[in-house]
């Protein structure tokens, strides 16, 4: 699966889009708008927003803050191992530190996270500052063809790129739920 970026400035276009993408087989979890003007899609029946939780970086940057907490306490443990220092005092307080150090510096890459724009969405930014709007579509390989002959018959849908898509199970587990969903009263 791989992400297809547009850029509009018209919402009326991006529902007609989705609707025909929906038409031809696409589901709903396939296809996001972004925008800096929420209330705006929102207004648009047939337009799914990007999630707010999904707009920042969370995920990317607490993996990030992981990774370096994971460096900072390994070192902690060797310039404990290396001064020598554990044979008077014991490994238990730099165990701990090292734990302590992991879940701090993990931490706050995800507080980080939740003021950046996500990883992929960056290079949009000046895009939704101009006051327009970015269609997303995680395509498989068997569908390119068929998003390629909609997009095309929109003058108003500017190709933008491609992107990393979620892992398929991610958006098959979405389109799972919304039909429990839906199958609810």
């Amino acid at each position: 699966m791989k992400r297809v970026f547009y850029i509009s400035d018209d919402l009326d276009e991006l529902e007609l889009v989705e609707h025909e993408l929906e038409l031809s087989g696409f589901t709903s979890p396939q296809i996001h708008v972004l925008s800096n003007k929420d209330a705006d899609v929102s207004s648009h029946k047939h337009l799914h927003p990007v999630q707010s939780v999904m707009r920042n970086d969370v995920v990317h940057s607490t993996e990030i803050g992981a990774v370096i907490g994971a460096i900072a306490a390994a070192g902690v443990l060797i310039a404990a191992y290396a001064s020598g220092v554990t044979d008077a005092v014991g490994w238990a307080p730099f165990i701990l530190l090292a734990i302590a150090i992991l879940g701090f510096i993990t931490w706050e890459g995800g507080l980080f996270g939740f003021q950046e724009l996500h990883y992929q969405f960056r290079r949009f930014k000046n895009v939704l500052k101009s006051g327009k709007h970015v269609l997303m579509v995680d395509v498989e390989p068997e569908q390119e063809l068929q998003l390629a002959s909609i997009t095309l018959a929109h003058d108003k849908l500017k190709p933008a790129g491609t992107g990393k898509s979620p892992p398929h199970w991610v958006v098959a587990m979405q389109q799972k739920w919304q039909r429990m969903m839906k199958t609810l009263p």
